[in-house]
C-alpha cells in the first residue's frame, strides 16, 4: 500500500514524458528479427488479449491472411485448422512494443517500420500500410491482398528502409506538428502528413532504390496512398505514451486500444494492467451498399493517437474530416473542446490554429473522466464484421465508461487511497 504520493506531480511527470519524447523513425525490418520476443509461431494482434475463439472477424481474416502469406497455408480453410490449432501463440501488439491499425497483425516474417526515442534509446514497431479498402488490416485475404502485402514487404520495405537509412531518419514529431497545421488531425486524417512523408522520402528514394522502376513504383504508392504514414505515426506515439509508462501515482492513460471484442486501457501508475470492455459500435457513415448490420465493433490500436493528444482530440484542426465520418465542422471543435474536460494538460508541440494555437488536449486522466462523466471520443475506420471483406465505412466512437471506472477503483486499492 502506497499513501505517499503526489498525483497531480505524477501527472505532471507523465504529460511532460509525452510531450519530450523524440520518435524518429530510423528503419524498416523483419518483424522476427527486431521485435524483442517475437517468434516464428507468435501472431501479434491489435487490442489487449484475445483468444481465436473470441477474435472478431476482421481479426480472424487477418490472422488467416498472415498464415498464408507466411507460406503456410494454401487456402483459408488450411489457415483455419492451424490457426484453432493450439500451435500458434496470440498476443497484442502493445505487449511487444508494437501497434498495428484495425485488425493489427503482425506475423514474424512481415517487415515493420522502426521507430526510435532518441531520448531512452526506445525502439517501437508498426507494419507496412496497404492504402484503404479491401487491405489486410480490415480482415481480408483475397489473393490480391497478399500479392499487395508480398510487394510491399519485398520491395516497398527495404527501399523505404534504404532512404530513410541515407537520410538519417525521419522525425515524427515534426512532421506530425506540421501536417495539424495543413488540416490533419493525425489519425484518419493524414492527406497532408503522408505528402510530407513522400516529400522528404522521395530524393533518398530515388539515389538509393535498386533501379528505378522500384524508385518510381514506390513513389507513386506512397503518394497515392493518404495513409502512407499511418503506421509510423502510430509507432511514433506508442514511443511517445511508454515514455509516461510506469510513473507511480500518475493517473494518466498511456494506452487505449480495442479489436472488434474488447476495448482495453493502461494507466501509467497501473503499469502493466489491462482493464477492459466490450467494444462498442462505431456511429458511422458507411460506404455504398453497408449498413451498421455489416459492422465489426470497434477495433485498431490507433487511438494511441488519442492517447497522447491527436486524433479525435486534434479534430479541431481538421474540419474536413467530417465529410469522411459524418457531421458538421463544429461537431470537429466541438469534439475537440470537450476533451480539454478530461485531460491534466495541453501539448506543447501539437497546437491547433482555429483555437488560437492552443495545445491539444493531452493526457486522458481517469479521474476527470469519472468527475466529468465524458469518456474519449475517437475517430476510426469500421471494418465489416465477417473475414475476407475490408472496410465499409468510418465514423466516431466513446470509450466505455468501465474501463475508467475500474482503473479507477484499481489505482485507489493500489494506493490505498
Amino acid at each position: 500500500m502506497m499513501t505517499n504520493i503526489n498525483i497531480e506531480q505524477a501527472n505532471q511527470k507523465a504529460i511532460d514524458e509525452f510531450m519530450n519524447a523524440r520518435p524518429i523513425l530510423v528503419g524498416v525490418e523483419k518483424a522476427v528479427d527486431v521485435i524483442p520476443g517475437m517468434h516464428k509461431n507468435l501472431y501479434l494482434h491489435a487490442g489487449p488479449p484475445c483468444s481465436w475463439e473470441r477474435m472478431s472477424g476482421p481479426v480472424k481474416g487477418g490472422m488467416i491472411g498472415a498464415i498464408i502469406f507466411e507460406g503456410r497455408a494454401k487456402n483459408a480453410e488450411e489457415a483455419e485448422s492451424i490457426l484453432s490449432s493450439g500451435k500458434i501463440e496470440f498476443a497484442p501488439c502493445n505487449d511487444y512494443d508494437a501497434s498495428g491499425p484495425m485488425a493489427g497483425i503482425i506475423s514474424p516474417s512481415m517487415m515493420v517500420f522502426v521507430v526510435e526515442d532518441k531520448n531512452s534509446g526506445y525502439k517501437t514497431f508498426s507494419g507496412m500500410n496497404e492504402g484503404r479498402g479491401k487491405v489486410l488490416r480490415m480482415g481480408a485475404y483475397s489473393e490480391e491482398v497478399i500479392e499487395r502485402m508480398l510487394w510491399l514487404n519485398n520491395v516497398l520495405a527495404p527501399t523505404v528502409d534504404a532512404a530513410l537509412k541515407a537520410m538519417n531518419g525521419l522525425d515524427i514529431r515534426t512532421l506530425l506538428a506540421k501536417a495539424l497545421h495543413m488540416g490533419d488531425d493525425g489519425h484518419n486524417r493524414l492527406d497532408a502528413a503522408s505528402l510530407l512523408f513522400t516529400n522528404l522520402l522521395a530524393p533518398h528514394i530515388i539515389r538509393t532504390a535498386k533501379n528505378s522502376t522500384d524508385a518510381a513504383d514506390v513513389v507513386k504508392f506512397l503518394g497515392e496512398n493518404a495513409l502512407a504514414v499511418l503506421n509510423p505515426v502510430m509507432a511514433g506515439c506508442k514511443t511517445m505514451a511508454n515514455a509516461a509508462q510506469n510513473i507511480e501515482g500518475s493517473t494518466i492513460v498511456t494506452l487505449m486500444a480495442r479489436n472488434g471484442t474488447d476495448w482495453g486501457i493502461k494507466v501509467s501508475g497501473m503499469g502493466n494492467q489491462w482493464f477492459t470492455a466490450p467494444a462498442p459500435v462505431v456511429k458511422a457513415l458507411y460506404f455504398p451498399g453497408f449498413t451498421e448490420k455489416d459492422a465489426c465493433l470497434d477495433i485498431g490500436d490507433s487511438v494511441i493517437m488519442e492517447t497522447v493528444g491527436i486524433g479525435g482530440f486534434a479534430m479541431a484542426t481538421a474540419p474536413a474530416l467530417v465529410t469522411f465520418i459524418g457531421g458538421t465542422p463544429r461537431d470537429a471543435i466541438n469534439t475537440t473542446l470537450d476533451m480539454y474536460e478530461i485531460t491534466y494538460g495541453e501539448h506543447k508541440n501539437f497546437t491547433i490554429p482555429f483555437l488560437d494555437f492552443r495545445g491539444t488536449p493531452t493526457g486522458i486522466d481517469i479521474r476527470k473522466v469519472i468527475e466529468k462523466g465524458i469518456t474519449p471520443r475517437v475517430n476510426t475506420g469500421v471494418a465489416h464484421k465477417d473475414p475476407g471483406i475490408g472496410q465499409v465505412g468510418a465514423g466516431v466512437v466513446s470509450a466505455p465508461m468501465k474501463l475508467f471506472e475500474d482503473a479507477l477503483v484499481a489505482f485507489a486499492e493500489k494506493y490505498d487511497i
